[in-house]
C-alpha cells in the first residue's frame, strides 16, 4: 500500500453490522476514515435511551467507535458490554450509557463522540448524519403507511418507498464537509432500507456525493434480508436505492464471488435469507462496474471479512 492510498481521506456510509465490518479492516490500511452513521434505530438499548431520555440513538455510533478502536483492549469489551441483569440496566449497553451521560455533560453529541473517541484512541472519526431526531417512514405495498424503524424491518409487506420524518432534516455541516472533501465514498454494507437509505435521505447528503470529485462504492450485501430484500439481486439493491435518491453517484458495485459453504446456507434458511444474485448486465447497463472478489469470512455467518473488503477497497481508489 503506498503512501498516497493509506492518505486518502475515505468516507463510509451506512450503519448496523455491515459498517463496523468494515471499518476494522480500513482502520489497518488507512488514517483517514470517516464513518457517517444513521440515527434512526428505535429498537433495543438504543430506542429504549430515545423514547426516555429524548437522546439520539446511539448504538451504531457505539459500534463504529470499537471497531475504529486503536487495539482491540478490555476497554472495548466494557464498552461494548450489556448488562444481564437490573432493573432498568437489562439489555442496555454499557457504551450507549456513556455516550448519553457524555452528551448531557458537554451539552452536545457530536463533542461527546469526539471524547469517548479519545478514550479508545479512535483511527478516523464517526459522525450522525444528522442532529436531529428523525423518525423513519415507510409506504408498504398494501398501501399502509408504516412508522418506526422496528414496525417496518417486522411488517408483513414489502417496502415500497421510505421517508424521514421530518422531511427536511439538516444535515451535520462536519458530515458534509467530509464528503466533499473525499478521496473516495463507499455505501454499505449494511440492511438496505433502515441502514443505508436514511442516510442518503437526509437534506444534502446525495448532493455532496454528487459534488465531489470522490470515487464512489456500493457494497452489495452477501445475504439478503428477510423483510427487506427477499430474493433481491445486487442490481435489486441498486435500483432502490439510485429510485430513492434520484441520482446515479455510483462508480463501482463491489460483490462477493467467495463460495458460502452449506453448513452456513442452512443456518440462512431459517431467516429465508440466500445469497444475492449477481446481475451483473443490469448494472453494467447503468454505468457502473462490477469488482467480484472473494470477500466471505470465515466467521459461523456469510459476513464480509474486513481484511478482504478494505484490501479491495484500498486497491480501487489505488487505480
Amino acid at each position: 500500500m503506498n503512501r498516497i492510498d493509506r492518505e486518502s481521506r475515505i468516507v463510509v456510509i451506512g450503519g448496523g453490522t455491515g459498517l463496523s465490518v468494515l471499518l476494522k479492516g480500513l482502520k489497518k490500511l488507512t488514517t483517514n476514515v470517516t464513518a457517517v452513521v444513521t440515527v434512526s434505530d428505535d429498537g433495543g438499548s438504543s430506542g429504549r435511551l430515545r423514547a426516555e431520555l429524548g437522546v439520539l440513538p446511539p448504538g451504531d455510533i457505539r459500534s463504529c467507535l470499537v471497531a475504529l478502536a486503536d487495539t482491540e483492549t478490555l476497554m472495548d469489551e466494557v464498552i461494548q458490554h450489556r448488562f444481564q441483569t437490573g432493573e432498568g440496566l437489562k439489555g442496555h449497553s454499557l457504551g450507549n450509557l456513556l455516550l448519553v451521560a457524555m452528551t448531557e455533560i458537554t451539552g452536545d453529541f457530536i463533542t461527546a463522540i469526539k471524547e469517548v473517541s479519545k478514550v479508545l484512541k479512535v483511527r478516523g472519526n464517526v459522525l450522525p448524519a444528522t442532529l436531529e431526531h428523525v423518525t423513519l417512514k415507510a409506504l408498504m405495498s398494501d398501501g399502509k403507511m408504516v412508522s418506526g424503524e422496528t414496525l417496518i424491518r417486522n411488517y408483513k409487506y414489502k417496502i415500497e418507498r421510505l421517508f424521514l420524518k421530518p422531511e427536511y432534516c439538516r444535515p451535520v455541516p462536519e458530515t458534509l464537509n467530509a464528503i466533499r472533501d473525499a478521496d473516495a465514498i463507499i455505501v454499505g454494507p449494511g440492511s438496505l432500507y433502515t441502514s443505508i437509505i436514511p442516510n442518503l435521505l437526509v437534506d444534502g447528503v446525495v448532493d455532496a456525493i454528487a459534488d465531489s470529485n470522490a470515487v464512489t462504492m456500493y457494497v452489495s450485501n452477501i445475504m439478503t434480508e428477510q423483510g427487506e430484500t427477499d430474493d433481491f439481486t445486487a442490481y435489486d439493491h441498486l435500483k432502490v436505492i439510485l429510485e430513492h435518491i434520484n441520482k446515479q453517484i455510483f462508480n463501482y458495485v463491489i460483490m462477493n464471488s467467495g463460495n458460502i459453504d452449506k453448513y452456513r446456507l442452512e443456518r440462512y434458511k431459517e431467516e429465508k435469507a440466500i445469497p444475492v444474485r449477481k446481475a451483473l448486465q443490469e448494472i453494467n447497463d447503468l454505468g457502473v462496474k462490477v469488482i467480484e472478489e472473494d470477500l466471505v469470512s470465515q466467521a459461523d455467518f456469510a459476513w464480509h471479512d474486513s481484511d478482504k473488503l478494505a484490501k479491495v477497497i484500498m486497491k480501487t481508489i489505488g487505480r
